[in-house]
């Protein structure tokens, strides 16, 4: 019996260029997701899981934990078949930033561009920076960081 191994789909390093620009599939963010973080997590902080208390705050209801938003941006970019069999690892965040508040009904979408790319000292693998945005069903950006990552090269012949 001969074992079948399936090619990754997903992008090696050079197939990336910069300025080139990946937009996800959108997801819908649920109470029970921000419910289901809270509980993962910990962090039942008022302003995520209190009604009542978020009416006195500016947002009116409770809002989606800033590292949950991270979290599904993460799914978001390997739902999108980028990383798929070609992803090494992150290597870091930089510059991450909460701009505005994502709430129950929301649906969130990531749009990376590819600013940095360099070879490594290792041949089997490269570097790929991207300015990613989590932008909402309005066009409006809620999140945004620079995202570093370590890609897989093309295997040769």
């Amino acid at each position: 019996m001969t074992a079948i191994t399936a090619k990754p789909r997903g992008r090696y390093f050079e197939d990336f260029e910069i300025g080139q620009e990946f937009v996800s599939p959108a997801r819908t963010v649920t109470s029970t997701d921000i419910v289901n973080f809270a509980c993962l997590t910990g962090d039942f902080n008022e302003v995520h899981t209190n009604f009542e208390y978020c009416k006195t705050t500016p947002f009116g209801e409770p809002i989606a934990h800033g590292p949950l938003v991270y979290g599904i941006m993460g799914g978001l970019q390997y739902a999108s078949g980028v990383n798929d069999g070609t992803l090494i690892g992150l290597l870091q965040i930089d510059a991450w930033r909460m701009l505005g508040p994502v709430k129950h009904g929301d649906t969130i979408r990531l749009v990376s561009k590819v600013v940095e790319k360099k070879e490594t000292s290792k041949p089997d693998r490269g570097v790929v920076s991207f300015q990613r945005q989590c932008v909402k069903q309005d066009g409006s950006v809620v999140q945004e960081m620079k995202a570093t990552l370590m890609y897989k090269r093309r295997p040769k012949g």
